[in-house]
């Protein structure tokens, strides 16, 4: 008995081994510092027609900007960007989302700036709050950027 499972024991070992070995870099995601963000009203010409999504009720557009701090010594592509918004009441205005939007490259040690445009409801009073923004991307780009006319299928 014991002299078959020894080989299959062995070429189990082996197939590990290999496949440990073998294996592609891990995707880890890269934490990016976010500082001196801050908003503004949108310019006219974005902010025209807007209405808050889910609804036809009106809606304020605002413009979030800060800077974003790449320290690792890659550079970042598709950082997403995480925060809290609130009102003026301290309620918060985007109460299932906190991913606001994305930012497309950081290059290795430097500092970025980013700009999120956001719709809030126009009846949530201002001066708006922003908190726990924070960000992460990676290390290579990992969304398609081919067009619906390049695509063949269509």
């Amino acid at each position: 008995m014991r002299s078959r499972f020894l080989p299959n024991i062995i070429i189990s070992s082996l197939i590990a081994i290999v496949t440990w070995l073998w294996s592609s870099p891990a995707w880890a995601l890269i934490p990016i510092k976010l500082y001196d963000v801050d908003y503004k009203d949108c310019p006219p010409s974005l902010s025209t027609g807007i209405i808050s999504s889910g609804s036809s009720m009106g809606a304020n557009c605002f413009i979030i900007s800060g800077k974003a701090q790449n320290a690792s010594g890659k550079n970042v592509y598709d950082a997403d960007v995480y925060g809290r918004i609130y009102d003026a009441n301290n309620n918060n205005v985007m109460q299932n989302r906190t991913r606001l939007g994305s930012i497309p490259e950081i290059p290795a040690l430097t500092t970025t700036d980013f700009e999120i445009r956001v719709s809030i409801p126009a009846n949530l009073p201002t001066p708006l709050k922003l908190k726990q923004f924070k960000s992460s991307g990676f290390p290579s780009k990992i969304r398609w950027e081919q067009t619906i006319e390049e695509f063949e299928g269509f």
